[in-house]
């Protein structure tokens, strides 16, 4: 599932620069300049997600706030320039899920990205036992099958592939890896999920040097091969 995300904010350059980045993790972006131009956009696309500046022009995020809780229920994160602590408190009364002072880093905005639609999209129940292809995950138990052969896995491995298995099909980036497996997503330690999964890959896969299972998604990151179960 693509998320669509809103940006909100009157200063074009910062608009632009969230958007590179989000596109770049595989979200859907629109846009607008002021609180008035998004509560246009949100009720004819639906986001997922709202970023949202409080201090625009015509309409700011405090009224945008007011207006749309009326009618959405799409997650906020509210970017402010503002150091009071009652200007956020104010933000989270009118119902924003989380907040951010500028200047910020994009890779933390990221990561409260993932983390915001993590607890707003968490499925109802997450199943114990997990089967794609040949492949049979026990979360309860902490054991992996593989054509009938348990396969003994790491912590991080058995994570990973817990993680990648639950949405066959569904590109996951190395920071969204690294954030399930830590809590925390941390840029200077993106490149240990490559060494994870080519452990991994050497446990699981006939052959790792061609793998059926776990695919890599140039320039994004990776996938579990859609395929059939057996019998289906």
């Amino acid at each position: 599932m693509t998320h669509t995300i809103l940006i909100v904010d009157d200063e074009r350059n910062l608009r632009d620069m969230i958007r590179v980045y989000l596109e770049q993790e595989g979200y859907h972006i629109v846009q607008a300049s002021n609180g008035r131009e998004a509560l246009y956009v949100a009720r004819m696309e639906k986001p997922d997600l709202i970023i949202l500046d409080l201090m625009m022009p015509e309409m700011g995020g405090y009224d945008f706030m007011n207006a749309y809780r009326k009618e959405g229920v799409a997650p906020v994160i509210m970017l402010t320039a503002r150091v009071d602590d009652e200007d956020k408190i104010l933000g989270l009364e009118l119902g924003a899920d989380d907040y951010l002072s500028k200047p910020f880093n994009v890779r933390e905005l990221i990561a409260r990205v993932r983390a915001v639609l993590r607890r707003a999209y968490r499925p109802a129940i997450e199943p114990d036992i997990l089967r794609a292809a040949d492949i049979i995950l026990d979360r309860a138990g902490c054991t992996v099958r593989v054509s009938d052969i348990y396969v003994d896995l790491t912590p991080s491995e058995f994570e990973l592939l817990s993680t990648l298995m639950a949405a066959p099909g569904q590109v996951f980036s190395r920071l969204d890896l690294m954030e399930r497996m830590s809590g925390n997503a941390f840029e200077g330690y993106e490149r240990t999920i490559d060494v994870h999964i080519r452990n991994l890959r050497l446990k699981i896969e006939p052959d790792p040097r061609h793998p059926k299972y776990i695919e890599t998604v140039y320039g994004m990151g990776y996938r579990f091969a859609q395929t059939k179960t057996p019998g289906s």
